[in-house]
């Protein structure tokens, strides 16, 4: 096994996850703000006692969804890193060896 790859293979996940990690955090702010939006719509349609037309918005994933993939990118990046240090560690080992 050739510690390089291992560090870089640790390192490549670790960046997907950080990805994955915005990603989620994006679309939960999108939700956030879209529910807050809809729930602001129908106070004032509530009020004017008439209905406004509301402005389509991007489709976000469900909330439950990105929290789900905000956790699982969460602890992707916590094992990768873990994956860094060891070959960090192997590597400070094999210096430690051979001198």
């Amino acid at each position: 096994m050739e510690l390089q790859s291992a560090y870089n293979s640790g390192l490549q996940g670790f960046q997907r996850a950080s990805n994955g990690i915005t990603e989620a955090t994006v679309n939960i702010n999108r939700e956030a703000i879209n529910q807050q939006r809809a729930l602001n719509a129908q106070q004032s349609n509530a009020a004017a006692q008439q209905p406004e037309p509301v402005q389509p918005q991007p489709k976000t994933p469900a909330l439950e969804q990105s929290l789900v993939q905000l956790t699982t990118e969460s602890l992707y990046a916590e094992a990768n890193v873990r994956s860094i240090k060891t070959a960090d560690e192997m590597l400070g080992t094999l210096i430690d060896v051979s001198a």
